[in-house]
């Protein structure tokens, strides 16, 4: 039989998914083809097609955006009101923390082919894979439901009607686009509701800051040890480096190898890439966090409202001091992400249990090929719905997932510190010094933000 050549390859590559290191793996390297003349056909290797720069960064901001949902807006802006242009520092402080264990998640992922949970599974014990994930899963419904609750608080600004019903519809549509939907099609939704972030910017420009107010700030902190000071910094630190952009920065790594056809990619230049959209990704959450915090140190710090507790009360502080349209594009800004954060709070924790109990599962599969995945994301998002929509009180919901997620963070970044430097793991990709010096500065940093909280119980 004669070789199979590059033309046609490519067109079965279409098909069924050949990546050239699988070729590789195979043996069939180009100096060891067989001649035509034997029975057996040989497979000329065909370099893949590099994805645009722009689809490549994609998966990064859609983790950044997921990031500033709408309690972690709340956050930042509480910070914003109450303290001023004080906090703007923690924006460009805690991106390189962001970055390196974002990126390490998807290191892990990129080489093992496995998600954080599958990890674990295999090489620690089951006594903290179990806590892990079901804590994982209570507050991420927990928020969830929170960030459902403050959509329905937002709209309710500009919509004189009960949103009740209008809040249970975009949460169906999305479960349907989710549960039903292509992959592509999923992202490019997501990548558009990332883009609701910028209307923080816009209402930061409306705010018209002065730059002698904010430039100093930014860059030379002034640190005051009250303790109203040191548990929004503890606040600040939990939300930037929350578990569940771990689990989900995971999950959507492997998703993304197995559109592609890879079950694994350990080259350097696919880290490399993968390092250049993670580091997008969390310049995009960090800067939208800087502008939250810009546009209400400038109104609400300024004209003495400083006790704003929810990123709805903020959007709707700002209507006389910043004017309508600033308020309203601080509030389509939470709508947008929290509709992006909605479906991502509730496919990690749904990744997680299927490694965990071995699901087929994915966001690529139709639900009746990973019934139990889809399952999880169903009574997820139904249990955030009623949480979000009963009249719990979304700052103590907030409180308690807060609480879950900070004891969480740093035994998790505990195991994933060790996994990404064990060689048996990571083979030749462990960590070289810097990112490791790097990741551990950031395990510390998140182990003094949950003895922070637990002290600030105490008091």
């Amino acid at each position: 039989m004669h070789p199979i050549d590059a033309e046609s390859l490519s067109l079965l590559s279409t098909i069924w998914p050949i990546a050239e290191k699988d070729l590789v793996h195979a043996r069939l390297q180009p100096d060891e083809l067989r001649s035509p003349h034997e029975s057996q056909p040989v497979l000329l290797p065909v370099r893949r097609p590099q994805r645009s720069l722009l689809r490549s960064l994609v998966p990064g901001l859609i983790s950044g955006a997921a990031n500033d949902d709408p309690c972690a807006v709340g956050t930042y802006a509480q910070a914003g009101a109450g303290f001023g242009f004080a906090f703007l520092w923690t924006a460009p402080f805690t991106f390189p923390m962001m970055a390196a264990t974002v990126y390490l998640c998807s290191k892990l992922s990129m080489v093992t082919g496995k998600g954080i949970a599958g990890v674990v599974r295999d090489y620690y014990p089951r006594w903290l894979l179990y806590p892990l994930v079901l804590g994982l899963l209570v507050a991420n419904i927990i928020e969830a439901g929170a960030d459902i609750g403050a959509i329905a608080a937002s709209l309710r600004l500009f919509l004189p009607v009960p949103v009740t019903g209008i809040t249970i519809g975009i949460t169906v549509v999305i479960l349907a686009i989710q549960t039903w939907g292509s992959y592509q099609l999923l992202q490019k939704i997501f990548a558009g509701l990332a883009l609701a972030l910028f209307a923080y910017v816009g209402a930061a420009v409306l705010a018209k800051p002065h730059f002698t107010e904010f430039i100093g700030p930014t860059f030379f902190p002034k640190l005051h040890f009250t303790r109203a000071y040191l548990t929004m910094i503890v606040a600040l630190i939990g939300t930037r480096l929350s578990p569940y952009l771990y689990f989900w920065q995971s999950s959507q790594t492997v998703e993304q190898e197995r559109v592609i056809g890879r079950s694994k990619a350990a080259s350097d230049a696919e880290l490399r890439s993968t390092a250049w959209d993670v580091n997008t990704g969390m310049f995009f959450s960090n800067f939208i966090m800087y502008f939250v915090i810009l546009c209400t140190a400038a109104t609400l710090f300024r004209s003495g409202q400083t006790t704003v507790v929810t990123a709805e009360q903020a959007a709707q502080a700002l209507r006389p001091l910043a004017g309508n349209v600033a308020s309203l594009l601080f509030a389509l800004g939470i709508i947008g992400v929290g509709v992006l954060a909605v479906p991502v709070l509730t496919t990690g924790p749904a990744h997680a249990l299927a490694e965990i109990f071995g699901w087929r599962f994915g966001l690529r599969k139709a639900p009746r090929g990973a019934p139990e995945f889809y399952a999880v994301i169903v009574l997820s998002t139904a249990v955030a719905v009623i949480i979000g929509l009963s009249g719990i009180n979304p700052i103590s919901a907030l409180f308690w997932a807060s609480v879950v997620m900070g004891l969480l963070a740093p035994p998790l970044m505990i195991v994933i510190m060790l996994a990404v430097n064990n060689p048996k793991i990571m083979g030749e990709h462990t960590n070289g010094k810097w990112l490791k010096l790097l990741g551990w500065i950031t395990t510390a940093a998140v182990t003094v933000a949950a003895g922070g909280l637990v002290w600030s119980w105490l008091r």
